[in-house]
């Protein structure tokens, strides 16, 4: 009977933090740039940006599929990381988020996170 409960318990956890897998626009403008250490420009910013050199493209429309993470907030990280490499990598010091989604990958209803995004050099 207590393992009944103790399994219960468990698949109520998974089956609650499976839920809270992904994160809305503006929560993820917000909080996905305090996790890389490169430089965040909004997309509506870039555009003025590279108008007055401040800024070039190195390489755009990169794609990053994050490792899973136990919550979204480690999915995150483990984003954040990917696109460090791949600006430093690039020899950027700042990147544009252009997409992102969370997919679910195989039956247990874990998510990978997919993110798109450009590498660029800016001077400031």
């Amino acid at each position: 009977m207590k393992s009944n409960y103790l399994s219960l318990f468990f698949t109520f956890l998974i089956s609650f933090f499976s839920c809270q897998s992904s994160y809305t626009p503006m929560k993820m403008n917000k909080v996905f740039p305090t996790l890389t250490k490169s430089k965040f420009v909004l997309q509506s910013e870039i555009d003025s940006l590279i108008s007055v050199d401040k800024c070039k493209y190195l390489v755009k429309g990169r794609s990053y599929a994050a490792p899973i993470g136990l919550f979204a907030k480690n999915d995150l990280k483990n984003a954040a990381k990917g696109i460090d490499e791949w600006v430093q990598l690039d020899k950027g010091n700042t990147y544009v988020l252009t997409n992102y989604k969370w997919m679910t990958v195989g039956n247990s209803g874990s998510t990978q996170l997919y993110v798109d995004f450009d590498t660029l050099y800016c001077s400031e």
